[in-house]
């Protein structure tokens, strides 16, 4: 089939009961329903029951397939799960409606659509669809491409592919990636890429960035590119291996983010030294005046990312570690790295405590455990500092938000405002790669 027919399936919530509203015909087996419906399990089966209080049951699975137009409405979606800005919205989604029973009493509520419609509410969920048109062609030609290499990564992964978790005594070592989900092929949420329906979407910006670069990938090889993003590297992009599996990936380097040359971070006094400085980097230039322009409203909440620290009294440490582990590792004594990338992000932590040491990795389970949502990144240094009544603060002073790998979403609209073009922005976060289009409209 050809990609940009491609229907893909996207997961969207997953709760006991879930609310939504068909807006238009929605064929469910012979019928055609449209209103407002709850769906719930019950004794191993899907119910749905309509506002009018008429309960229909059915199997593991439901599946309403909307006519042309039809549209429909889940209530309450978490997003930004277990992160700072998470919060819960009503999002409306064209194409299909799936119910499937997942773990009892649990159901999900999985949208199929086909890639380009789903690509448009993509980009206008990462960033503002009022951002610069070069810097919204250049996320459409990531979001297109990562989606892709990860379905056909799916199909045969490797050994290391997917997600791990060992605990060896007081060891955790986490990867979290596309094989997080077994049901569908990619969720709605930050862990894979933001998805919030048609709501956000705007006619303009956006749907110009999808039309100018419809089926256009990024290459290596001639193989299509695992091309990730983040939100802002604070002035130095990370080598794919600090945060998911151990190998290289040859066009997704730790490099400098400007236009003069930043060296890595090889030493604990250079990190120091980096997470204390603004190097005039690419998302380091970014304006209030820009911010505004292409970040959602709940992005913008986060006012500093680029330098930011987040401070700790120990006893709270010491319980936000034990809540996040499930290890009692008592007072904590010191954090201290024993790996970090080139772009000073942490990717093995020992954290000793006065009942023991606990050695935590990859990037984002140190995020997690650190936090009671998440870290803006693991490229931190941290200080002991001493209140006025002898209280023990642990000081985290950080750079960049994400993990930090591939494109730099505020850098690159901050390029885009220089007057680089697409292909300039791509290049300069993926090296060596190349731009082809697989695809062109029917």
């Amino acid at each position: 089939m050809e990609k940009g027919a491609l229907k893909i399936s996207v997961g969207i919530l997953r709760a006991k009961e879930i609310a939504f509203t068909l807006k238009g015909n929605f064929h469910l087996k012979r019928k055609v329903i449209t209103g407002s419906f709850f769906a719930f399990a019950r004794e191993g089966r899907i119910c749905l029951r309509a506002e009018q209080g008429t309960v229909l049951s059915f199997g593991r699975e439901v599946h309403l397939r909307g006519e042309r137009g039809a549209t429909f409405t889940i209530h309450g979606v978490t997003i930004g799960l277990d992160f700072h800005w998470e919060r819960r919205q009503d999002e409306t989604f064209g194409g299909d409606l799936r119910l499937l029973l997942s773990e009892a009493p649990f159901l999900w509520a999985i949208n199929e659509i086909f890639l380009e419609d789903y690509l448009m509410s993509v980009i206008s969920s990462e960033m503002k669809s009022s951002a610069p048109l070069e810097f919204l062609k250049a996320q459409a030609v990531c979001a297109r491409s990562w989606l892709v290499a990860m379905l056909d990564r799916k199909k045969s992964p490797s050994p290391q592919d997917g997600r791990s978790k060992e605990r060896a005594g007081c060891e955790i070592y986490r990867i979290y990636d596309f094989n997080d989900h077994d049901l569908f092929d990619v969720c709605a949420d930050d862990h894979c890429q933001r998805y919030q329906g048609i709501g956000v979407i705007t006619e303009g910006s956006v749907k110009r960035a999808i039309e100018d670069t419809y089926g256009e990938f990024l290459l290596w090889n001639n193989e299509i590119c695992d091309a990730r993003y983040h939100k802002a590297c604070g002035g130095r992009t990370e080598e794919y291996g600090t945060c998911w599996e151990e190998k290289e990936v040859p066009y997704l380097l730790s490099l400098s983010d400007g236009e003069e040359d930043f060296p890595p971070i090889t030493t604990e006094e250079e990190a120091r030294v980096w997470c204390r400085t603004r190097p005039a980097s690419f998302c380091g230039q970014v304006t209030e005046e820009l911010k505004d322009t292409i970040l959602p409203a709940f992005d913008g909440e986060t006012k500093d990312y680029f330098r930011w620290q987040v401070a700790y009294r120990e006893r709270e440490l010491e319980e936000i570690i034990e809540e996040k582990t499930g290890f009692a590792i008592g007072t904590v004594k010191a954090l201290i790295p024993l790996k970090r990338g080139k772009s000073g992000r942490i990717y093995r932590l020992k954290i000793q405590g006065s009942r023991g040491n606990l050695l935590i990795g990859k990037e984002l389970e140190i995020r997690r455990v650190l936090s009671r949502s998440h870290l803006l990144s693991s490229a931190f240094v941290a200080s002991v500092e001493w209140c006025s009544n002898r209280e023990k603060i642990f000081l985290l002073r950080g750079a960049g938000w994400g993990h930090g790998v591939g494109l730099c979403q505020i850098g690159a609209a901050v390029m885009a405002t220089k007057g680089y073009r697409k292909e300039e922005i791509l290049a300069h976060y993926f090296p060596g790669t190349t731009l082809k289009c697989l695809y062109n409209k029917a």
